[in-house]
């Protein structure tokens, strides 16, 4: 996509979620960058992959039941700049690797797999009418509780990746990228759960 479009669509999605109060300000500003050289290299199906992601974790974020965990969760709902990086720099800074414009789709689709699934989960998770456990321990913790999965939250995280898998395999007409993204995105999950059990901040 010329570096131009990608700018000018970047910025207004960017502008679209800052007036929806999904961004921040300097979250709207950070997310246009990243969404320009996403697109840059990939084009549409990276846009596919983006859209959903973002589209898709900010209404997932707010329709979350119990507004405890997501308020617990550091992502939030209203995402600011180092969010945005959080979930979105892995994804634009393989867009400036001397790779082919493939392999950058093919990160692009895995890492927002793996954003999108561990979003959905801790919305998911609001859902769930049982405690979640401690994903090394395996014992009950409260919700909230870093590390902790349930059912309902691993559920939300495939559909999360989903999502974002299927955008980015019609819009690139690329039937492997769905797959791609339901691993990946899962695993990813499952080791944010892990990582965040054992180092993360516990509330």
């Amino acid at each position: 996509m010329p570096p131009l479009l990608a700018l000018c669509l970047s910025l207004a999605i960017a502008a679209g979620g800052w007036i929806g109060r999904a961004l921040t300000a300097t979250g709207a500003l950070a997310a246009s960058a990243v969404g320009t050289l996403i697109l840059w290299r990939t084009g549409w199906p990276g846009m596919g992959a983006l859209g959903a992601f973002f589209v898709g974790s900010s209404l997932i974020s707010r329709l979350a039941p119990d507004r405890s965990v997501v308020e617990l969760d550091a992502k939030g709902s209203t995402r600011d700049a180092w969010q945005v990086l959080a979930n979105g720099g892995a994804a634009a800074a393989s867009a400036v690797l001397p790779i082919l414009p493939e392999a950058v789709l093919w990160t692009v689709t895995a890492s927002l797999a793996a954003a999108a699934a561990d979003t959905w989960a801790t919305s998911f998770g609001g859902w769930s009418r049982t405690d979640p456990r401690h994903i090394l321990r395996w014992q009950p913790v409260p919700p909230g509780t870093s590390g902790g999965v349930t059912l309902l939250g691993s559920a939300g995280a495939l559909a999360g990746a989903a999502s974002v898998g299927a955008a980015a395999s019609l819009a690139g007409q690329r039937a492997a990228l769905f797959p791609l993204a339901l691993g990946v995105g899962m695993l990813g999950m499952l080791m944010d759960s892990v990582i965040g059990s054992v180092w993360q901040g516990h509330f």
